[in-house]
């Protein structure tokens, strides 16, 4: 006689895995049990340069003011070595700069527009708290205006020290350009960059008080952080996240705007339209076989080679599809060519953006690249479809240390067959290396990397089904 769960078991063991739950359906939106770990989700510098904390001036911007500072001493210090250079007492030499000032001769006034400028930008940048960049397009284009007049007017051929005097309006001139190009390029971004992520979700149906912690993924509603209140790590501290040597910024679970997410999702869906007309076509020319297993290519419309995998796998097409889409944080436990892999963003239970980093391959001929790939899944006929494309994310820049490799569109499918506990795995991959290889070579090793690829996921998939046994076995 057997107890409810070992009849559970029992039934779960018999389908073979058919009907297994992903891991984030929204099924479960409601249980903590669906969100997932912190470490598949990186925070940016960005965001750590733009936060407020405690309501304190944020670091970018602090940053700003004392460049801000810079400019009105640095322009003083220059405008007093102009005039003891003239090689007059210095109480003198300022009383003509300063006290019988003249436009044609003196170059206290542009002292005094640096001033006024410091002055100014502290004012609505620093105690005001301005966001926007109106005030330092005024401040700027007032000081380019000035500083073109002072040009025209200034008398230089009776200059005593025209050089010094010529380097202090250039200096004058780019300090002013570079404050605004800062704080428009820098300053802004980044604060506006923190601040959706901590007050994300705002709109008129949110509670004055809110129940829940802010800027987790959209597709998640609840939080372990609702239900313990956690050890507090120092200021801007990152300690509970594992840093990576290769990719230190860490990715911010953005919540993107409704129209940003739609957008995403028209490409996802014209991914996978263009991948399933790239799987029916019937010009794939065999390239390789290796026990019962097929490399596939034929010539994309880029003139680039295409490649495609062609392998029994002895499990159902839905637990396939399982492990390649909702378990690919586990990817570098199993698969030999990635090194790390984390989902960046998931906009629904079918919807994700995923970065991944791969081994050095090819006996070290093809270093280590980085993946931005947009994914989505659908039922199409008797088969199951995971498309791939490359794409873009704000909390993911080019990495200097690292190529990006880019992926065309491509696919698993997961074609199901008679017997329920089996299918057919087709792999189509059109990627981009950066890197020109001789086509013998690229043939060749795009095939053993294809093939090594089925033997790890067929080893993977073994010893996840001797583990539920052995739990099976354990009820019994």
């Amino acid at each position: 006689m057997t107890t409810p769960d070992q009849e559970s078991a029992l039934n779960f063991n018999q389908t073979q895995y058919q009907n297994v739950q992903s891991p984030l359906d929204v099924s479960y939106a409601h249980s903590i049990n669906t969100i997932a770990s912190l470490r598949d989700y990186i925070i940016s510098e960005d965001f750590l340069a733009g936060q407020r904390l405690n309501g304190r001036m944020s670091n970018v911007r602090r940053f700003f003011c004392l460049f801000v500072t810079f400019d009105f001493l640095f322009t003083s210090l220059m405008w007093i070595i102009c005039v003891m250079l003239n090689g007059e007492y210095i109480i003198k030499a300022l009383t003509e700069q300063v006290i019988h000032y003249n436009i044609h001769t003196s170059l206290f006034d542009i002292v005094l527009v640096s001033f006024c400028r410091f002055v100014i930008l502290i004012l609505f940048y620093a105690v005001i708290y301005v966001n926007h960049w109106i005030i330092i397009s005024i401040s700027t284009a007032a000081t380019c205006g000035f500083l073109i007049t002072k040009v025209l007017y200034f008398d230089w051929p009776h200059s005593s020290q025209p050089v010094f005097e010529v380097l202090l309006v250039l200096v004058s001139f780019i300090l002013a350009w570079g404050e605004a190009w800062f704080l428009d390029f820098r300053v802004i971004p980044q604060e506006t960059y923190a601040n959706r992520y901590i007050v994300a979700g705002e709109n008129e149906r949110t509670p004055l008080i809110r129940s829940y912690v802010q800027g987790l993924p959209s597709m998640y509603t609840e939080s372990v952080g609702n239900f313990y209140s956690p050890q507090g790590s120092p200021e801007g501290s990152l300690h509970r996240y594992q840093p990576n040597e290769l990719y230190p910024r860490y990715i911010v679970p953005l919540r993107l705007s409704r129209q940003e997410e739609e957008l995403y999702k028209d490409v996802a869906n014209k991914t996978l339209i263009e991948a399933w007309e790239l799987f029916q076509m019937n010009d794939w020319i065999l390239q390789k076989v290796h026990q019962n297993d097929s490399v596939y290519s034929r010539i994309g419309s880029n003139k680039k080679k295409i490649f495609k995998l062609q392998a029994d796998i002895e499990t159902s097409p839905r637990y396939l599809l399982d492990e390649l889409y909702y378990r690919e944080q586990e990817f570098p436990k199993w698969n030999s060519a990635v090194k790390e892999s984390h989902k960046v963003h998931s906009f629904d239970e079918c919807t994700d953006i995923t970065y991944t980093i791969s081994k050095d391959s090819a006996g070290g001929l093809v270093s280590s690249r980085d993946f931005v790939n947009l994914r989505h899944w659908a039922k199409r006929a008797n088969s199951y479809i995971i498309c791939v494309c490359k794409t873009e994310h704000p909390s993911l820049p080019n990495n200097k240390k690292m190529t990006r490799g880019e992926n065309g569109v491509g696919c698993f499918v997961m074609e199901a067959v008679d017997n329920p506990n089996k299918c057919i795995l087709h792999w189509i991959v059109n990627i981009d290396l950066k890197l020109w290889l001789p086509s013998g070579i690229l043939d060749k090793e795009m095939a053993a990397m294809m093939f090594k690829f089925v033997k790890d996921l067929r080893n993977h998939i073994s010893s996840r089904t001797n583990g539920i046994h052995a739990e099976f076995f354990a009820y019994l």
